[in-house]
């Protein structure tokens, strides 16, 4: 059986104080959270160590906004896999909408990503989704199918079953629009149908989250759906209590 998963993702906000706030209002508030849900944060780079230090020994699990295609080398401005691994994350998200649309990275590179982090010994969090000009022409399931083929025909689907899927429609992040708990359920149902197809205990054993304004009011509904096992939170995740509320309701 799935366990959920809620992951905050904090994107490029905070500072110590801040950051050392929120995860003490969390760990305060944590056992408000039935122990088979799982809980991530996923800070920015520069505070990966405080964060990791606070949540050392926690049921809280570290986790990183992105890692680099290489393990080392004249990559300005890139994170490695072994740098990540060894500063004790355990996840790290690759290809957010945010990474693809505006800083362009492509299907191949996010697989490289992919590559990377597994190699590393960490557990990617995959974010595939389409933009509103892509549901609206209805190619939904092909834009998800190319996103997902991308990192199959590179690692393989086996690569599938150490991973975790986060689907992101990315007309519903940070605009306050959110899927319906049936519009979601339909693409999370199609991404398990695609890896069914090639592995059926790959596909059963996945976890995929629902990202896109997700809050402590609307968790529930979202996350009682059938193949959908939890979250990627973004502006949310700012907030202790709402993070918890939204982690109670995996």
């Amino acid at each position: 059986m799935r366990k959920p998963l809620t992951a905050g993702n904090w994107k490029m906000n905070g500072d110590r104080a801040s950051v050392t706030s929120l995860i003490e209002g969390i760990l305060g508030s944590v056992e408000a959270v039935p122990e088979a849900n799982g809980i991530a944060v996923c800070p920015a780079f520069v505070h990966l160590d405080l964060v990791g230090g606070l949540v050392a020994g926690s049921r809280v699990k570290l986790g990183a906004q992105n890692v680099a295609d290489q393990d080392a080398g004249a990559f300005t401005g890139e994170v490695s896999a072994p740098m990540l691994q060894e500063i004790g994350c355990d996840y790290v998200i690759v290809g957010h909408s945010e990474r693809r649309h505006i800083y362009g990275e492509s299907d191949a590179l996010v697989a490289a990503r992919f590559e990377r982090a597994q190699a590393g010994g960490m557990v990617p969090i995959l974010c595939v989704g389409e933009l509103l000009e892509e549901r609206e022409a209805g190619n939904t399931e092909v834009v998800v199918k190319r996103q997902l083929d991308a990192v199959i025909n590179n690692s393989g689907i086996e690569a599938l079953g150490r991973a975790v899927v986060a689907y992101e429609p990315v007309w519903a992040i940070g605009t306050g629009k959110t899927a319906s708990p049936d519009q979601a359920q339909e693409v999370h149902a199609y991404i398990r149908a695609q890896l069914a197809s090639r592995d059926q205990g790959v596909a059963e054993g996945l976890q995929i989250l629902y990202g896109g304004s997700v809050k402590g009011a609307n968790a529930a509904g979202l996350f009682s759906m059938e193949d959908i096992d939890g979250g990627l939170i973004g502006g949310a995740s700012l907030s202790a209590p709402e993070f918890i509320e939204i982690c109670a309701a995996g």
